[in-house]
């Protein structure tokens, strides 16, 4: 198996010497190269050809940000991964990164300089796996592209050639229990208006929901719940981004408060969100109940407190994110009746959380990101209509 080449961009000379040490005793990882800027980062994909890089957010003559922005424009599959304090000021800067096109974000300890236990540690836990994840996807891509899974002369090489659409997923057998109530992907007849609309998201999330949101014409007539793997801090900076995106209202959600009709809730960073219907309104609940699918937020908590609440009137989206959080809470939407709808391989960053609904028949809809509002809209039109 080919050793997975990551380019390290940081201005600190010690903090590249411990990403360094810290990749190295990975096997799989090898160093392509260094850069201490965003200018010299930019040069070094053409010379190293890396298959990831992780990317400093403050550093001189061209910073983090400038240089995502400038890489974007000529390569749009090579992952790239913020590595930056998580101070306001570095989560701020590290959502900007996240909805312009970075594929993941790794927070350094408060003392990374100082306490080389606590670096190694999230390094080891955090971006070694988010970097071996990431070139897995590219190599997917590569091959379902009909290109070499071996890195190319130069990065334009890779870039040049425009994405092919896969061919549709076999979805596997669905759950024996399930399978009676699993229907068939709809082709333009709405079968029920959905009544309420959670979504599912993490590695590459940022920059999708920035595509969902930015598409809406008008807000939705029902309310939104996200859960978004995301530190916290990050969430009310993510929400606050998205409402100046489109013309929907997006807020960070808090305990006890009632859902409205045209406004999306993120939970917040670190909290699982519920929400429940003692009388005719929504309340939305937050908890710190241990974590699922080593998350919390967790997509599945969202997902099965919601199906109890709207039954066969909920939509549940499931988009690009690593592992597979929201699979069980998917069945516990298709039990209880409701729909669900799957961001397709070709257009997500890591096709996991979404990949796995589909693999488990689970899906009543694929679709690539530029077509999911769409799809929104059409699933909760409360009048029925074809298309």
């Amino acid at each position: 198996m080919d050793k997975v080449r990551v380019l390290i961009v940081d201005d600190s000379a010690v903090m590249r010497k411990i990403i360094a040490s810290a990749l190295q005793k990975e096997p799989s990882i090898e160093i392509a190269g260094f850069a201490a800027n965003g200018l010299q980062a930019i040069e070094a994909i053409q010379t190293c050809n890396p298959d990831v890089m992780t990317l400093d957010i403050e550093m001189p003559e061209m910073d983090g940000l400038t240089a995502l922005r400038e890489i974007r424009k000529e390569n749009k599959y090579l992952p790239i991964i913020m590595f930056s304090s998580l101070t306001h000021k570095g989560a701020q800067a590290a959502v900007m990164a996240l909805t312009a096109g970075a594929s993941d974000y790794v927070g350094k300890p408060a003392n990374a300089t100082g306490g080389i236990d606590d670096a190694f540690k999230v390094l080891e836990t955090e971006l070694i796996p988010k970097i071996i994840g990431l070139a897995k996807r590219v190599k997917s891509r590569r091959e379902r592209e009909g290109l070499s899974a071996s890195p190319q002369k130069t990065a334009p090489s890779i870039v040049a050639k425009p994405p092919v659409i896969p061919k549709p997923i076999a979805p596997v057998k669905p759950i024996a229990s399930l399978a009676s109530k699993i229907s068939k992907a709809t082709s333009g007849v709405l079968a029920r208006p959905a009544e309420a609309v959670c979504i599912g998201v993490s590695t590459g999330g940022p920059e999708a929901l920035m595509q969902v949101f930015g598409a809406f014409n008008a807000p939705l007539s029902v309310p939104i719940f996200i859960v978004q793997h995301m530190p916290a801090d990050f969430t009310a900076l993510l929400a606050a981004r998205l409402s100046t995106t489109g013309v929907m209202t997006v807020k960070e959600a808090q305990e006890g408060e009632i859902a409205e009709p045209g406004v999306a809730y993120i939970a917040p960073g670190g909290f699982h969100m519920t929400v429940s219907r003692p009388g005719t309104k929504t309340i939305i609940h937050l908890n710190t109940e241990p974590p699922e699918n080593s998350c919390r937020p967790a997509v599945d908590v969202l997902f099965r407190t919601a199906a109890e609440v709207y039954g066969n009137h909920l939509l549940a989206v499931m988009l690009t994110g690593m592992g597979y959080d929201g699979l069980k809470g998917s069945q516990v939407i298709k039990e209880k009746g409701g729909q669900v709808i799957a961001q397709d391989e070709a257009t997500s960053v890591i096709w996991g959380m979404p990949g796995a609904v589909v693999q488990a028949g689970l899906a009543d809809g694929v679709l690539p990101i530029d077509k999911i509002t769409d799809e929104i809209i059409f699933r909760t039109r409360k009048v029925p209509a074809s298309r």
